[in-house]
């Protein structure tokens, strides 16, 4: 591989001077330039990116890095991030994977947003104390280069569930997603609260995955033990969706002997039928938020921790327990 030594070599003059050459400098005349520009064009010469970075401390590319990148979800959230990053003068880069984590200790990249199961707590602490800029989505940590960016888990579950009390339902199945997401435990441990001050209700946990595959494995169960109408709380709309298509290959109809309701309000929820209760908030605001923090916190700005907020979307897949009991005696 080429490098400037090559270059500097050709051209009879200093490294140094090369460099100066080829960053643009003011220091070669115009004639030394177009000479030391001519070499490097003719010898193929590519520019060490990571050398570059290091000289400057800045690389001007941020990281996002997700455990995986399915899920509608994604998508929405990735366009915001990128808006913002391309409106600051950033590029952004999406990583998975143990390898990738050594782009932060490595200043690969200036900064790091982190929606991955992957890294540990102990992990991002220990980079934020060697100085990397961090944004968690799912997480909280305490440092002062780790800024939180979190999705109001705790809201959204409540809602959820105290909606299909407020219907009426004592049966409510409640399906989580996978062993260690931050998402999924802090859902449950609202769904416990709920739960605890509910009285005379049948609270059944199903472990869950945030895939379809999940919601169909859920609605496997319930199906099996279906003696009457019942409620489910899919933590994500991918296992609710799973959930639908595996009731639709029975005679148990969604919003009749069923009640479902999801959390994220995906694009593909607009067109099911009957429409899917579900939890709401703006994913592309979440990516483009997360993506300011770390622009300020990389400009030596003060920032507070944000909460993305939620809602409820009542859809006709959850009705009033006693519609859904004379329903059911007249399809009996």
């Amino acid at each position: 591989m080429v490098s400037i030594k090559d270059i500097a070599k050709k051209a009879g003059v200093s490294i140094s001077t090369v460099s100066y050459a080829l960053n643009g400098s003011s220091k070669v005349t115009d004639e030394t330039s177009s000479k030391i520009l001519a070499i490097a064009k003719e010898l193929n010469y590519v520019p060490n990116a990571a050398a570059r970075t290091l000289k400057k401390r800045e690389s001007r590319i941020l990281g996002v890095f997700l455990t995986d990148f399915k899920g509608d979800v994604y998508g929405d959230l990735l366009d915001g991030m990128k808006e913002v990053c391309n409106a600051q003068g950033y590029d952004l880069i999406v990583c998975s994977g143990k390898r990738s984590h050594r782009m932060l200790p490595e200043q690969m990249i200036d900064g790091a947003i982190i929606l991955d199961q992957t890294f540990t707590s102990e992990e991002l602490l220990t980079y934020a104390e060697r100085n990397s800029k961090i944004v968690v989505l799912d997480r909280e940590l305490d440092h002062p280069n780790i800024n939180q960016v979190l999705l109001d888990n705790k809201a959204g579950a409540t809602l959820a569930t105290e909606f299909l009390l407020e219907m009426g339902h004592k049966k409510i199945y409640i399906v989580s997603g996978p062993e260690g997401s931050f998402d999924s435990n802090q859902r449950m441990k609202a769904v416990r609260m709920v739960a605890d001050r509910a009285g005379d209700v049948e609270w059944i946990e199903i472990v869950g995955n945030f895939k379809k595959s999940g919601g169909e494995r859920a609605a496997e169960q319930v199906i099996n033990e279906y003696n009457g109408p019942a409620a489910v709380f899919c933590m994500n709309d991918e296992m609710a969706i799973g959930f639908c298509n595996r009731i639709a290959e029975t005679d148990l109809k969604v919003g009749e002997h069923i009640h479902l309701i999801g959390f994220d309000n995906i694009e593909l929820t607009n067109y099911m039928q009957p429409r899917l209760a579900t939890i709401n908030y703006s994913k592309r605001k979440w990516g483009a938020l997360a993506s300011e923090q770390l622009i300020k916190i990389l400009a030596g700005e003060q920032v507070d921790h944000e909460r993305i907020y939620v809602t409820l979307i009542k859809g006709e897949s959850v009705r009033k327990y006693a519609d859904a009991a004379k329903r059911t005696e007249h399809h009996a």
